[in-house]
């Protein structure tokens, strides 16, 4: 079993309503028990919601609370996303989880690569607030971009 960013497998939690379903997780799926989840929405925040990028630096940070998450209109999400990171290393505890497959990019589930905290498209090296939490707690990330 794998824990993996809900809206790879088709489930319509992204920021903007929609999903980013991908091909190699959804055929994996197939073979192997993926249990998807949403950081964010386990956070409490909704779907859809306003775009939200990490500002600056990375979810290790955010963890440590250098610095925080806020959303395009500028409302502070950092407490959302650390809940969300934190609720979704329970349910990896919960049934023995040593894998996640992350969403690349996302300000939660991103590894190796996020948003600058810009809302202009670049991108930065770092990890979102959940892939650095479990990578923290000994839990392997990586991207559908890593899939074979």
């Amino acid at each position: 079993m794998k824990l993996c960013s809900a809206c790879l497998l088709g489930i319509k939690c992204r920021y903007d309503g929609k999903s980013k379903p991908d091909k190699k997780v959804i055929n994996l799926a197939k073979k192997e028990i993926l249990i998807p989840v949403c950081p964010e929405q386990l956070g409490g925040l909704p779907t859809p919601r306003v775009p939200q990028e990490i500002q600056g630096c990375s979810g290790e940070k955010v963890l440590d609370k250098e610095c925080g998450v806020m959303n395009k209109k500028g409302k502070d999400v950092t407490k959302q996303f650390i809940r969300g990171a934190y609720e979704t290393l329970k349910i990896a505890k919960i049934i023995s989880i040593k894998e996640f497959i992350a969403k690349q990019k996302s300000p939660s589930c991103g590894y190796g690569k996020i948003h600058d905290g810009t809302f202009s498209g670049r991108l930065i090296q770092g990890d979102g607030v959940t892939a650095a939490l479990l990578k923290r707690n000994g839990i392997k990330v990586i991207t559908e971009e890593d899939l074979k």
